[in-house]
């Protein structure tokens, strides 16, 4: 089984100035790989990023000497990067290939896993003599095939991928819930509990604008400018561990606890053309969500259920099965002819469990034990709500 392990390293100065040198020449590298592809596009030939790779290796020596500061993967993963790129393009998965702007886009550089050797918290990589230290050691067993390097802000991090032996599913008993996402709660379980949205960016809002318009104000390449970007990139960067700290917590608590989990399909994309709402989705990192789920449930061995997209979960009542045509989102209380009164969040989640099979559901005093074990700072449950 493949994964990646993320660790943050510490380097110093000389080691900083390595790494920085390291990035500049895989951006270096794929830009001229871009703008040859162009030009030999335009000329009439069929160009791809092995025959880009040869070129540029057989003149790096004469016009590019510098390029030999760092380790070669730092020059040769970059056309790599620009095939792929050009495959998803022609795919039509996504857009055509942009040149890489210093100090716009992330800065990264790719090392083949052979050339990287780790020693408790000590990593030792090609041509720099001295060992970056790590601020914990790898977690896994395994062989690292690769170890790609990045920062963000003032943070310096390595991603290891490794191959590690596949974990034996636990085995637990048989039990099924369905989960409906919302802006208000941020995830209403079937069973009753109910995840309270942290709102990470809306939360530090205020102070974003402030420092964005101090930004706006300095020179460019002056020291505040320099100061306050950092401070800008700082926030962000807390502002996604934030979400991907409760995002994990929550995936990790699902597939430990049920082995059948059933969520809606959504059209995030589509959700995100309303305007008065598209902040707040954003905010929830719906698909961040489903993509950690995915992977965590074939870890786990876990069966996971998407709805059809269309399946209105929300409009049908959970106790009698009619559909409620006029339900705005303004009704936040789902009430029903049948004498169904309950919480619009919390009926769709019942109405997304009956999906498919149903198994064993946990008790109210199992609920209460997980509530107060697993997730005591964020989550309660239907009867503390008052709904």
């Amino acid at each position: 089984m493949q994964i990646a392990h993320k660790i943050e390293i510490t380097p110093n100065n000389v080691q900083k100035t390595y790494l920085k040198k390291s990035f500049g020449v895989s951006r270096f590298v794929f830009n001229w790989g871009l703008a040859e592809w162009n030009k030999q596009y335009k000329e009439g030939l069929k160009p791809n990023g092995l025959k880009l790779k040869k070129e540029f290796n057989s003149i790096k020596k004469e016009q590019f000497p510098w390029v030999k500061e760092v380790t070669k993967w730092a020059a040769q993963q970059p056309f790599l990067n620009l095939q792929k790129s050009f495959d998803g393009f022609f795919k039509k998965k996504s857009g055509y290939p942009k040149f890489k702007k210093k100090g716009k886009t992330k800065d990264s550089f790719y090392i083949e896993g052979s050339c990287v050797k780790v020693e408790g918290e000590y990593l030792k990589i090609p041509v720099l003599d001295s060992k970056i230290k790590m601020t914990e050691e790898l977690r896994f067993l395994g062989k690292i095939n690769s170890a790609t390097f990045s920062r963000t802000a003032d943070k310096w991090f390595v991603s290891f991928q490794m191959e590690i032996p596949d974990k034996k599913p636990e085995v637990i008993r048989d039990r099924s819930v369905g989960i409906d996402v919302g802006i208000k709660s941020l995830f209403v379980l079937s069973d009753g509990l109910i995840v309270n949205s942290i709102n990470p960016l809306k939360n530090k809002l205020r102070r974003l604008k402030r420092l964005q318009r101090k930004f706006s104000k300095t020179k460019k390449g002056s020291n505040n400018f320099l100061k306050l970007k950092t401070k800008i990139s700082r926030l962000y960067l807390k502002v996604s561990n934030l979400r991907k700290d409760i995002l994990h917590k929550f995936t990790t608590f699902l597939v430990k606890n049920y082995s059948l989990i059933k969520i809606e399909d959504l059209n995030i994309k589509g959700m995100l053309k309303n305007h008065k709402l598209a902040r707040a989705i954003s905010d929830l990192g719906l698909g961040e969500f489903a993509r950690q789920l995915i992977y965590k449930c074939k870890v786990y061995g876990r069966e996971l259920v998407f709805t059809d997209r269309f399946f209105p979960s929300s409009k049908m009542c959970s106790d009698c099965g009619a559909i409620k045509k006029d339900l705005t989102l303004k009704d936040r209380v789902y009430f029903c002819d049948c004498g169904n009164k309950k919480d619009r969040d919390f009926n769709a989640s019942l109405n997304i469990n009956k999906i498919g099979r149903a198994p064993t559901e946990f008790t109210p005093v199992e609920i209460t034990a997980l509530q107060n074990k697993v997730f005591p700072y964020f989550v309660s449950s239907i009867e503390e709500s008052g709904i």
